[in-house]
């Protein structure tokens, strides 16, 4: 899932492949840019903010520019060799194609795709709560933010990036399950808010550099995940069958037995 980790992956395939590299060609495949010529500019930097792809570029003392783009669902960046047969994708989905002396950065299925000066960045990424792999990380922060609704159900505060900038639907479901959380139970009846957002940030940061995720610690496939993708099988703890339903228009999946609605008693170990 591209999920905060899977986006700052992703930055680093961007970073080996392009960063310090004067481009010798762009092609975007996409209408509001496909008149856009980055031949000669230089990629500075290549970041990520959340589920946002930042690269800086910069070219003879004008101001610096940053293309961004958002990989949703389906997105993704591949780097290949010049020469070498783009594979992985279907052509059709390449929106963005930059070319070095020694790589091809090609962006399939990519959504929000802007160019514009990196002093406006904030329009773009401004709203956006601490980053979860960023260095302004802050649970103090996240906290405050996700207090501020008290109603909310706190699988939608998770969610919400304004308040904490990385997690989705994997790690929403994993943390609520390892902290026997309800997915929607109110903000306010959260007994202890700052252990549960730590807990998203440090699932997430250990799957820093590696790109399957697992929250269980296993890598091996069917054995990565507590709830998440898991509906009808038996709860790793308890053998309850999993449950999977619409939450403000996205999925979740819990464990009846180990996240029951008014629990009290919440906390489970994250193992």
């Amino acid at each position: 899932m591209p999920e905060g980790d899977t986006v700052w992956n992703t930055a680093r395939v961007l970073e080996k492949a392009l960063t310090g590299e004067t481009l010798t060609g762009s092609d975007f495949r996409l209408p509001r840019l496909a008149t856009t010529d980055l031949t000669g500019w230089t990629v500075a930097e290549s970041a990520s903010r959340g589920k946002h792809l930042l690269l800086r570029l910069t070219k003879d003392g004008r101001p610096a520019h940053t293309l961004h783009s958002h990989l949703r669902m389906e997105g993704a960046w591949r780097s290949y060799a010049p020469g070498e047969r783009w594979t992985g994708r279907p052509a059709h989905l390449i929106r963005v194609v930059l070319r070095t002396a020694r790589s091809v950065a090609v962006g399939f299925h990519l959504h929000d795709v802007a160019l514009l000066p990196t002093a406006g960045e904030d329009t773009l990424v401004g709203h956006l709560g601490p980053d979860l792999l960023g260095a302004d990380w802050d649970p103090a922060e996240a906290v405050r933010r996700i207090s501020a609704k008290p109603s909310a159900s706190i699988a939608e505060a998770l969610l919400d990036q304004r308040n904490l900038a990385g997690v989705g639907n994997l790690y929403k479901a994993e943390t609520l399950f390892l902290r026997g959380l309800w997915p929607w139970t109110p903000v306010a009846d959260v007994p202890d808010l700052t252990a549960t957002v730590v807990l998203a940030q440090k699932l997430v940061a250990n799957n820093r550099g590696r790109w399957t995720q697992t929250t269980t610690g296993s890598l091996f496939k069917g054995q990565t995940s507590y709830v998440y993708g898991r509906r009808a099988q038996p709860c790793r703890r308890c053998a309850t069958a999993i449950r999977k339903a619409e939450q403000d228009e996205r999925v979740t999946y819990w464990c009846p037995r180990c996240q029951p609605e008014n629990r009290s008693d919440r906390g489970l170990a994250a193992g």
